[in-house]
């Protein structure tokens, strides 16, 4: 016989677990909870944790992310999704979120109740983000906006506080640019192909077309004509070989009057052109037509950044640059160069876990009047039954929900020790957090080429046009996900000792990039930690553009960072003074502090007393 669980979630959990199987028509769903962030994949659903005090909003949230997810397994087909999606990182991020915001409307017409608890999940959300401070377009995420309109005008319910402000923001630019589009929006919403094409035309309608790729319809009509073509062009050869034969027997006066015919006609074509030139020059101004709207900005905090070519810019994660045996060959070496120095990190990152477990022994509150009750007080009410009962609720500590991400500057001039000593920083530092439940994302920023590489040759091939922006081949480098634990991203780290893979650093654009990756993440609290040594430099850039271009562009993208609030922005410059840039940050003049730093910057974050938090090491005012 099975022994009854002590824990009051348990019958809630399996409860809801077997509502979301019914929900999403699939018996054979496997639903658990974990505190990682909520995800499914085609067989297995993992929903938010659920604590034995059952708090409303634990129970709210699980159950409006087990509706989403349910209703998106019932109504979204991946093969009919794929077809349709964009091949743009914008145009994709509003595909996705019209899609799912079609299958909770879908859903919620025979199940109307499952739009309150999803209602319950985005409040959550947009609180996390903070979307009901955001007062301008330029601050609030367009793809959003762009799902709760289509859940709105779907359903007609209005939306939570943070998300009908994001919505609100942009909805005028929305209704104008698509507005035609989105009134054929419920004849589309069941059929996911037609809805598809719709979000299709809505993508293109917003200045987004040129991210849409081919048309994947055109495609299939393609196949088909070129199947038909075959069959007509055997039956026609025979046909045309009769022709020409007839036509050489034909007499000479027939070529001459072809020969007139065809030059008269030549004539009134020519005609005709002039005639359509002349009429569209004596166009009305008023009724000229419209312009497309312009095209996304490269950069949301600055929108006269240009990039002069996106398409050989990369994303791409460590393990892909190297083979395994190769990443394991870096490691090794990379252990072997910083063995000296590992006693001393070692120490270092037991001292801030120490610190960071102390706040991890459980605490209680007391004389609450619901919680678990406290059996330390029954005495009194034995002694005084008028006396009311006393509870404790046990208290959070405030890191357990956070991610922190470490952005590394993996520039020409990080070779040798520096990038060796950040390297194995960011290992022992990723270990340690993971220890203490915080989750830990590792990312890195360099150039694929010197001097310009493609986007330069495209350059030089157009022409030369003056202050084309910025003129190198981005690559951004994901060496451990915020999720992937430290055990399976060891390996990665060795890439930075790998040869010929630190070249130039654009700092704006890699901290906008990292930046964004945070907003997505579902933690409260998000900590951003710059470790560079020098301001952003490409010769290929700074060449043809003002020379302060890049560094005006990284102090955009501080700027907005650190207005928005979103994220807790600190950098460490090594041997380079970073504090003219950020407003939390240090400098250090020699690699070997790294170490140091990087757990008193963290620990100082982490401290509860507001005195320890004020003393935040080496922290100075951009001047």
């Amino acid at each position: 016989m099975t022994k009854p669980s002590d824990n009051p979630a348990e019958p809630f959990k399996k409860a809801l677990a077997e509502a979301t199987k019914t929900l999403a028509d699939d018996p054979e769903l496997s639903v658990s909870y974990s505190v990682d962030p909520p995800g499914m994949t085609a067989e297995t659903m993992r929903l938010p944790q659920v604590s034995r005090r059952m708090t409303r909003e634990e129970v709210l949230i699980a159950r409006g992310t087990a509706d989403a997810f349910a209703l998106r397994h019932r109504h979204h087909d991946a093969k009919i999704a794929q077809k349709y999606a964009p091949k743009g990182q914008m145009a994709r991020d509003l595909y996705e979120a019209m899609e799912a915001a079609r299958c909770e409307a879908v859903g919620a017409r025979d199940m109307p109740g499952t739009l309150g608890n999803i209602d319950a999940k985005i409040a959550n959300e947009a609180e996390r983000r903070g979307y009901s401070q955001i007062r301008s377009t330029q601050d609030a995420p367009l793809a959003q906006a762009a799902g709760y309109l289509v859940r709105h005008l779907a359903t007609g319910r209005p939306l939570p506080g943070g998300a009908a402000n994001v919505m609100d923001l942009w909805r005028p630019f929305i209704e104008e640019q698509a507005g035609g589009t989105l009134e054929n929006l419920d004849d589309a919403l069941a059929d996911q192909a037609a809805f598809a094409r719709l979000a299709r035309q809505v993508i293109a309608d917003l200045g987004y077309g040129d991210q849409l790729g081919d048309d994947p319809d055109a495609q299939d009509e393609d196949e088909g004509d070129s199947e038909q073509a075959e069959e007509e062009q055997e039956s026609g050869d025979s046909q045309q070989r009769e022709e020409e034969q007839e036509d050489a027997e034909a007499s000479p006066e027939r070529s001459q009057e072809e020969q007139q015919d065809s030059s008269q006609a030549q004539v009134a074509l020519d005609d005709l052109a002039d005639l359509e030139e002349a009429e569209e020059a004596e166009l009305p101004e008023g009724e000229a037509p419209l312009e497309p709207p312009p095209p996304a900005p490269h950069s949301e905090a600055d929108p006269a950044y240009k990039v002069f070519a996106t398409d050989f810019d990369e994303e791409i994660r460590a393990e892909d640059l190297a083979e395994p045996a190769e990443l394991e060959r870096l490691r090794a070496y990379l252990d072997q160069q910083l063995e000296p120095l590992k006693g001393a990190v070692s120490r270092l990152a037991n001292k801030l876990q120490r610190r960071l477990q102390a706040q991890q022994n459980r605490s209680w509150e007391f004389d609450r009047e619901e919680g678990i009750l406290d059996a330390g007080r029954l005495a009194r009410v034995v002694a005084n039954p008028t006396t009311p009962l006393s509870f404790k609720v046990e208290k959070d500590t405030d890191f357990r929900d956070t991610v922190v991400t470490l952005l590394l500057d993996n520039s020409g001039s990080m070779r040798g020790r520096p990038i060796s000593i950040a390297a194995v920083c960011a290992d022992v530092l990723a270990r340690t957090l993971e220890r203490c439940d915080v989750k830990v994302e590792i990312l890195g920023f360099t150039t694929r080429a010197w001097k310009g590489g493609q986007s330069r040759e495209r350059w030089l091939s157009s022409g030369r046009p003056q202050q084309p922006g910025r003129l190198n081949d981005l690559r951004h480098i994901i060496y451990k996900g915020a999720d992937a634990p430290w055990r399976r991203s060891r390996e990665n780290l060795g890439l930075m000792m790998k040869e010929g893979l630190l070249k130039e650093n654009i700092d704006g654009e890699a901290l906008e990039w990292a930046h964004r990756r945070m907003l997505m993440r579902r933690e409260a609290r998000k900590i951003l930690m710059v470790i560079s040594d020098g301001a952003p430099v490409d010769d290929s850039t700074l060449s043809v553009n003002p020379a302060n271009y890049l560094e005006k562009h990284l102090r955009d993208v501080i700027s907005m960072v650190e207005r928005r609030k979103l994220v807790e922005l600190i950098a460490i410059g090594i041997g380079h003074d970073v504090t003219r840039y950020y407003q939390r940050a240090v400098t250090i003049t020699d690699a070997e502090q790294l170490a140091g730093a990087m757990t008193e910057q963290l620990a100082s974050l982490f401290d509860t007393d507001p005195r320890a938090r004020a003393r935040f090491v080496g922290i100075k005012k951009a001047s």
